[in-house]
């Protein structure tokens, strides 16, 4: 075997091992991915029920008489209190502290049953105490109620700071421009598109690589574009771009200036310039071209 075959093949086996590397090393980041979203929600979940746990103590010293056992009550209630304020302090990637913060839940659930039979021992043959266990339990439903409303605040909440936190493009400009670089005066003399606009600081924004798409409309909404494979994702649908353009943004006002160099026939009317990031519309603006 040749100098040469041997190269073949050794490029061919390198070229193997890349393409495996790189799978395995996709699948492991998606792995990652879904790691971090399922300790996430499983936080969350924690917080919720020490949350429940640490109301329901204040409802069950309600319903006792004995002054040794209202103690332990009190004890167990700020020991609920201190995990809860343990559990928002951890990390979410903190898996070995979720886990041991979910077995003390688990604890702390087997002496809440202990306790409520105990509760239950001493006043079932009162009526009236009946009578404050079944308030106990509406007011837990109505705790209960009240921190699933809290839960829906919260992502409401979540949902305006992730708006708050999108660029905003203003101050569009576009301008025609004829072979000598400067602005065409007929709608027959354009051979490219000057458009600029302004990302607007935003310190909440996340900074690094951004990726602009500029999509120029015609009058009859037709984009312009160089290849109908230049498209990106937009709420469920994959629009055509006629311009992509990187960045690096740090959250400070930022200048960009993109051109696009016509090859088509254009004709008079209004024209549109949108322009997208991070899948959301950041800026819209109309010009009439005559």
């Amino acid at each position: 075997m040749d100098r040469k075959k041997i190269l073949i093949i050794l490029i061919a086996l390198l070229t193997i091992a890349f393409i495996i590397m790189a799978v395995l090393f996709t699948r492991e980041k998606i792995t990652s991915n879904e790691l971090i979203q399922s300790f996430e929600l499983e936080k969350e979940d924690l917080e919720n029920e020490y949350t429940r746990f640490a109301q329901q103590y204040d409802e069950l010293k309600l319903t006792v008489t004995n002054d040794s056992l209202a103690v332990l009550l009190e004890k167990e209630q700020i020991k609920t209190q201190r995990l809860l304020e343990e559990l928002r302090t951890v990390k979410t990637s903190n898996a070995t502290e979720i886990r041991r913060l979910k077995k003390e839940l688990s604890t702390l659930r087997k002496v809440m049953v202990s306790y409520i039979n105990q509760i239950d021992s001493l006043n079932r043959l009162t009526k009236e105490q009946k009578v404050i266990i079944d308030e106990v339990t509406q007011r837990y439903n109505v705790a209960s109620q009240q921190i699933n409303t809290l839960s829906k605040e919260k992502k409401s909440l979540d949902e305006k700071v992730t708006l708050a936190s999108q660029l905003d493009a203003t101050n569009i400009w576009l301008e025609p421009k004829n072979r000598r670089d400067r602005s065409a005066k007929r709608i027959k003399d354009i051979v490219r598109f000057d458009i600029g606009f302004t990302l607007v600081k935003n310190i909440t924004a996340k900074t690094g690589e951004k990726t602009l798409y500029i999509r120029i409309a015609k009058p009859d909404n037709d984009v312009l574009t160089k290849s109908s494979s230049d498209t990106f994702d937009y709420e469920n649908r994959t629009l055509n771009y006629s311009i992509k353009k990187y960045i690096e943004y740090d959250g400070e006002e930022q200048q960009v200036v993109v051109y696009w160099n016509v090859e088509e026939f254009l004709y008079a009317g209004n024209y549109r310039v949108d322009i997208f990031a991070d899948g959301v519309l950041i800026g819209s603006k109309n010009f009439e071209i005559s």
